[in-house]
């Protein structure tokens, strides 16, 4: 009976095993299920809190070394929940169920054992399918987050080395740069050189370019996959960017200083200002080109008007009768290059400019040497030198002179004059300007104040804009620094250039004859021809207008005879009474008893015998407008580039070749040849 007791009380525990799994499963499968999703929700929130990264080298590797931990804690936890999955599903295949959409009030009501095993088989597979679900999510990401790391590693690491590689280029470069010379240290011989080592220097560092392209690419790749640089990172690639700009702007600025250097002083150039200017024919040209290459010499071609009256407006040049020291001068000069440097952003060789510029204005001005100049005289070599416009430079210096009315007198007017034609003076070009005495250009203004005694700024411009002789010289300036930068795409009929660089003359009497300036202004000829003709000037690009216009006065000037022309002679400027009038001035820079004044005067005399001798020789005449204008024939010859004689010594537009010299005054050109010479 024992033995048959205990063997049916091992079959009614069995019986009451299995009827307790059958019947309940909640008791062995739903809690590790449970538990699972749960650790499985707050796996996922740890991987996701491990995004964004910090686009720092050594952060990312400590965040891989973790993700590394992360990984081997998952796949630790996978054999426990692929047991609990394999158990759900062995349970769920001795006990289907049927995929019916029961309510609440369905299950209450049936609440038959086979309707609670359908029930609580569902709860298992949804329960299982969210572990599965998850499962898969959380492998996935975590692999994905892996390569993710994997990847932007090595980006941070390929972004390092570009970085190192263009800041020790850029450093080299930079050391490179630092030898430079200032470019008014150079000799000119070598300039070529320079300009060649430059360029090889350009192409040395372009290579920079491309390694900074790499770790912007880089820098942008890695932002788009959320990975944003650390601020130390950040602030080192815009360092980088910042430094290769300024190396280009420099590089880029000391060749142009070089190759302009080049251009306007440099042997070999074929710009007009290389000449050897003693060649130019023609006065007017001849002292505006002297006086361009001064320009340039002394950085005034960069000084403005505005910036200019800045300068002058201080304490010790509020008087233009006040006298100024060297050292007074000195100091002006030196604040009016600092301010040049300053506001335009240019390398200046401050110290250089200065002492040119003391030493030209000294030469003009005094040379005798006494050590003193009027703050007049400052302003109006200054002024005349700077990059302004014609009229607003005659506005300006004639403000300086004008009472509290606006108005001056002759006496005013006259020292103002006076001290404009010390610049052609010292070039020893007076003469044809008038010579140094002004009495006659202060007659001539005055004509225009009405029969008063008192001129007005309104009446001294129209007298100016007429181009008087004593001045023809400042606006003939103008034109030669606006011609300095324009082509004309046309041929010279005589040297073959093309195009035309700076000033073309276009003949009014043959069809298609056109004549760049070098061979114009030196007097040049082509096939044995000589210029005799009316020729117009072009310094800006011409326009289809133009054209028909010349090709109108062309065709007519084919009906014209030279006879024609020697009865209508024009000059391109007002003209003053001849430099043989006695000077007066009260002035006290001038120097008399040095020999270079005596050879001043000297050539004034001669000059001006030539000068007259030529007015009366003068038989034809060139016309010349600017092309802005378009006025009827009639007109334009009375305009300020109106025709002049090929002879005339002062021409300041057009300018005519073509008669044979007399025997004597041929000996006056030699003459005034030998004093310019010792002069």
């Amino acid at each position: 009976m024992n033995i048959c007791w205990n063997e049916i009380k091992k079959r009614s525990h069995s019986l009451r095993a299995r009827l307790e799994a059958f019947s309940d499963p909640t008791l062995k499968l739903q809690p590790p299920l449970q538990e699972i999703i749960d650790w499985l929700g707050q796996k996922d929130e740890d991987l996701s809190a491990q995004l964004p990264l910090r686009g720092d080298l050594s952060m990312v590797e400590q965040a891989k070394e973790k993700h590394l931990l992360f990984i081997e804690e998952v796949k630790s936890r996978g054999p426990y929940i692929y047991s609990v999955l394999e158990s759900a599903q062995a349970f769920l295949t001795q006990h289907p169920f049927q995929e019916i959409e029961e309510d609440a009030s369905t299950l209450v009501k049936d609440a038959s054992p086979r309707s609670r095993s359908q029930s609580l088989s569902r709860l298992l597979w949804k329960q299982a399918s969210v572990v599965s679900e998850l499962w898969d999510r959380l492998t996935a990401r975590s692999l994905d987050q892996h390569r993710h790391l994997e990847r932007t590693l090595e980006q941070l690491r390929d972004l390092g080395v570009s970085m190192k590689e263009a800041a020790d280029a850029l450093n080299q470069a930079e050391s490179v740069q630092t030898t430079w010379e200032p470019i008014g240290d150079l000799f000119i011989d070598s300039l070529p050189e320079h300009i060649q080592a430059t360029k090889l220097f350009k192409e040395e560092v372009a290579p920079i370019k491309d390694t900074i392209k790499m770790a912007n690419d880089l820098a942008h790749q890695l932002a788009l996959c959320d990975v944003h640089l650390s601020m130390e990172n950040a602030r080192e690639l815009e360092q980088i960017n910042n430094r290769w700009k300024q190396l280009q702007t420099s590089v880029t600025e000391h060749l142009r200083q070089l190759q302009d250097a080049h251009r306007d002083f440099g042997p070999e150039s074929q710009h007009f200002l290389s000449w050897d200017l003693n060649n130019i024919k023609f006065s007017a040209y001849r002292t505006a080109m002297k006086l361009r290459r001064v320009q340039k010499a002394l950085r005034l071609d960069l000084v403005t008007l505005p910036l200019l009256s800045q300068i002058l407006s201080c304490d010790i040049l509020q008087s233009s009768d006040r006298s100024l020291d060297v050292l007074d001068v000195i100091r002006c000069l030196s604040s009016l290059y600092e301010r040049l440097e300053e506001e335009r952003g240019l390398l200046v060789n401050v110290p250089l400019c200065v002492d040119l510029a003391l030493n030209w204005l000294l030469n003009v001005f005094d040379g005798a040497r006494v050590g003193r100049i009027r703050a007049l005289s400052f302003k109006a070599g200054i002024v005349c030198l700077s990059d302004c416009d014609v009229k607003g430079k005659l506005q300006y210096l004639f403000s300086q002179i004008a009472g509290p009315d606006g108005t001056c007198d002759q006496r005013q007017l006259g020292l103002l004059l006076h001290e404009a034609i010390q610049i052609p003076r010292q070039l020893g070009e007076v003469a044809a300007f008038g010579g140094s005495n002004v009495e006659p250009s202060v007659r001539s203004c005055f004509r225009f104040g009405n029969g008063t005694s008192f001129l007005e700024s309104s009446q001294f411009l129209e007298w100016g804009s007429l181009e008087p002789q004593s001045l023809v010289w400042l606006p003939v300036l103008h034109r030669v620094t606006i011609a300095e930068t324009v082509k004309h795409q046309t041929k010279c009929s005589i040297c073959k250039q093309c195009p035309i660089k700076g000033f073309r003359y276009r003949s009014l009497k043959q069809f298609g004859v056109d004549i760049c300036q070098s061979c114009f202004l030196t007097g040049q000829a082509g096939k044995g021809n000589k210029l005799h003709y009316p020729i117009m000037e072009y310094y800006t690009p011409t326009t289809s207008g133009e054209k028909m216009r010349d090709f109108a006065t062309t065709l007519k000037n084919k009906f014209r005879t030279r006879h024609y022309f020697s009865r209508h002679p024009q000059r391109g400027y007002l003209p003053v009474q001849s430099v043989l009038e006695v000077e007066v001035t009260d002035t006290p820079v001038s120097s008399p008893m040095l020999p270079h004044a005596d050879t001043h005067s000297r050539i004034e005399h001669f000059a001006s015998r030539l000068a007259e001798m030529e007015n009366q020789n003068c038989s034809f005449f060139t016309d010349s407008l600017s092309p802005d204008d378009s006025l009827e024939e009639d007109q334009y010859l009375l305009r300020h580039s109106s025709p002049i004689t090929d002879r005339d010594p002062c021409t300041t537009t057009m300018i005519v070749g073509g008669l044979n010299p007399e025997e004597e005054q041929g000996e006056l050109e030699k003459i005034l040849a030998q004093l310019e010479h010792e002069n």
